[in-house]
């Protein structure tokens, strides 16, 4: 925890690593992006190309969304250019010139929703240098023109070390003889679930502490019923139930967390089975970031990335030669994955804005720090920026920021309670609402931190407290991460991230469920949700004999939700197997026992209805 504070304390926030149907609160705010400097690789500082007014009208004339938007100053050397409309968009003519280094040839690809296509060019672009697109849409004589003019970032390396593991509790790991690769944290409820408590299974992703890292699922007793071990320094967050192309799959990222208080890593999907559908990575030569992947109903995934570049940070009492965390934020189409939209917090969100202060050493500034990204029903998308505590609206055509709620700069006025501190998790709620968790806290600005609901006022530009929720039997202050899950019936779920607990109030704030993982655990969201899983590797299982020929088997099925009980059965041969008992399932791991004559065993699953849904191997024993 000294490492975490050393390395981030008043030079960065605290890390965070930190499809309910919704209606977008909507203003006539339509805010200008800052102008900002940025370094090339000879010059100290240079200006952006484009005043933050010019680049908003530029890319609001154009017919399509381009990206990198116009007036970008830090885009991917690697980046495409992607040009996103409605259906059949086409595009025609693309040219595209560096100051540097010249024309550049490339490849049209298209999308797999029919909105849009990207032009990847064949070789990379230059550190510094601008770079100007133009296009046609369409052909004949309906052909619109499309453009955007941008400049290359110049990229700076640094340190990827990881956070050193916390030493955490070595009783509060789970170990079983059947599985003995499964040995996550455990889970213990102290409040076990209520009456009118969500149906479901808890999405976990525990790392830190002791315990295996990874992708963990549980019912609402702690019990276990699914675990993915992560090897090779990777860890997991965000897991959780999401669509994709109609069905039900388990979501999650997994990667390396940097002491910078992000990630490096990507995405993946698994089916009901456990098998891998899809990675998603983040593209134009990023990698994905530990905050958010988030599906829509097209085949896409909302995404983040960060970008540490070289940055003349003097005019605000910064180093010179400074160096710059760059939130970014993308739209991925899943099945190609190619960049359909990206957005960078750098031009958008005014340095002024930012309760971080900039550091005097090289150490890179983190003045947004991007957390979560929801996309709205009016071509916008919601965003959290941890350390300027405001969320932001920004308008997907243009990448202008409608409107900004909290902060320095609110576009609303705070009711009594409103106001929140390094918050994360903001979503769009029905009926105009908007949810997020709000930490309170690194440095402390809250005695403990809260799940809260907001009811803005579009007519008033004012924004009142609609719900909030705090954990009655103890203060949890959470230094990062965390999340506010809605949950059917008006209950939410409250993560607390940074700690190991969790916590479900219904919708009058009373506690159904209240739980923990192992000491110095943390788990970057939880959420709960219905889940059926049928693995399809075969039931684990070892055996011992003891005394008077009584056999004692031990059976586990990592994901499998449908066993209701397990059966023994042993026999002189693996042909000629009987049944010698029946145990009710009892958590993750059942112990099985009865006199067993004949030295090969096996055991069978079995559901509510007595069928067999899965075999052992059988065993000698």
């Amino acid at each position: 925890d000294d490492a975490q504070r050393a390395a981030e304390g008043q030079r960065g926030a605290r890390p965070a690593p930190g499809m309910t149907g919704r209606r977008p609160v909507a203003l006539a705010l339509l805010a200008s992006a800052s102008a900002l400097s940025a370094c090339g690789n000879s010059s100290p500082a240079r200006s952006a190309e484009l005043p933050p007014q010019a680049s908003v009208s530029a890319a609001s004339a154009n017919p399509v969304t381009v990206s990198p938007l116009p007036g970008t100053s830090d885009a991917s050397p690697a980046t495409q250019i992607s040009f996103l409309g409605g259906r059949g968009t086409r595009v025609s003519e693309v040219r595209v010139v560096g100051s540097r280094s010249g024309v550049h040839s490339g490849s049209v690809r298209a999308y797999s929703t029919g909105t849009g296509q990207s032009f990847l060019p064949a070789h990379p672009f230059l550190s510094g240098e601008q770079v100007q697109v133009t296009a046609r849409l369409g052909r004949g004589v309906g052909a619109r023109a499309a453009s955007t003019t941008f400049t290359v970032a110049d990229r700076a390396a640094v340190s990827e070390t990881e956070f050193p593991s916390t030493p955490g509790d070595a009783r509060a790991v789970q170990h079983y003889s059947s599985a003995p690769e499964v040995t996550p944290s455990t889970v213990s409820v102290t409040t076990p679930a209520q009456p009118g408590a969500a149906p479901g299974y808890l999405m976990l992703a525990p790392y830190q502490g002791q315990g295996s890292p990874g992708p963990m699922i549980v019912d609402q007793a702690g019990s276990l019923v699914w675990f993915h071990p992560l090897a090779n320094g990777r860890q997991a967050t965000n897991l959780g139930v999401q669509l994709y192309m109609g069905r039900p799959v388990l979501t999650w990222w997994q990667g390396r967390i940097l002491q910078l208080g992000f990630g490096v890593g990507e995405g993946v999907l698994y089916d009901t089975s456990y098998r891998q559908l899809a990675r998603i990575a983040a593209g134009n030569g990023y990698r994905a970031d530990l905050h958010e992947i988030r599906l829509t109903p097209q085949g896409t995934a909302w995404i983040d990335a960060f970008d540490p570049i070289h940055m003349n940070l003097s005019s605000v009492h910064g180093a010179a030669r400074g160096q710059l965390n760059d939130s970014i934020v993308q739209e991925i189409d899943i099945k190609t994955g190619l960049v359909m939209w990206e957005w960078h917090a750098l031009g958008h969100i005014p340095f002024a804005e930012s309760n971080n202060p900039p550091p005097s050493s090289s150490y890179p500034w983190d003045f947004a720090h991007v957390n979560s990204i929801d996309p709205g029903s009016a071509n916008d998308v919601l965003l959290s920026a941890r350390n300027t505590w405001a969320i932001y609206d920004v308008d997907i055509h243009s990448g202008a920021v409608r409107w900004r709620l909290g902060g320095t700069r609110s576009s609303f006025t705070m009711g009594p309670g409103a106001r929140f501190y390094w918050q994360h998790d903001a979503r769009f709620r029905p009926g105009g609402l908007i949810s997020l968790f709000d930490n309170g806290s690194y440095p402390p600005k809250e005695k403990e931190s809260r799940g809260l609901v907001l009811a803005p006022d579009l007519a008033k530009h004012t924004v009142a407290v609609a719900r909030q929720f705090t954990n009655p039997t103890r203060t949890l202050l959470a230094e990062s991460q965390g999340n506010a899950f809605s949950l059917p019936g008006g209950g939410w779920l409250l993560g607390y991230g940074r700690l190991p607990n969790f916590t479900e109030f219904d919708s009058s704030g009373h506690v159904l469920l209240d739980g923990s993982l192992g000491r110095d655990v943390q788990n970057f969201t939880t959420t709960l949700s219905p889940w059926h899983g049928r693995p399809l590797s075969t039931p684990s299982v070892t055996a011992t004999r003891g005394a008077g020929g009584t056999l004692t088997a031990a059976v586990s099925w990592n994901g499998a939700t449908d066993v209701v009980s397990w059966r023994l059965l042993s026999g002189a041969s693996p042909s000629r197997l009987a049944p010698r008992a029946t145990t009710a399932k009892t958590g993750f791991e059942t112990a099985v026992s009865a006199r067993a004559p004949g030295p090969y065993v096996a055991v069978q699953a079995l559901d509510g209805a007595g069928a067999v849904i899965g075999s052992s191997r059988v065993l000698k024993r």
